[in-house]
């Protein structure tokens, strides 16, 4: 089980600060998020980075197996 957890807008879109999803790959665990604003959340998931246990990705095809926790990082204003 992996812990994704949402941070400004990408929580905004979800409507949640945090889901439990059990996946093989980043992109799979996207695709299980029970999102509020369903067009919103997949339009950001393009401009997301993602820390991986800490390490930043873009690339939705990271493993996830052995991992704990995603979070989910959209653009933020001045950086």
């Amino acid at each position: 089980m992996t812990t994704l957890r949402f941070f400004a807008a990408a929580r905004a879109a979800v409507g949640l600060d945090e889901t439990t999803v059990t996946a093989d790959s980043l992109a799979d665990a996207l695709r299980q998020v029970p999102a509020t604003d369903v067009e919103r959340w997949t339009a950001l998931q393009e401009r997301c980075s993602y820390l991986v246990d800490g390490v930043t990705t873009r690339d939705r095809s990271t493993s996830l197996v052995g991992v704990d926790v995603v979070d989910v990082m959209p653009p933020f204003a001045g950086g």
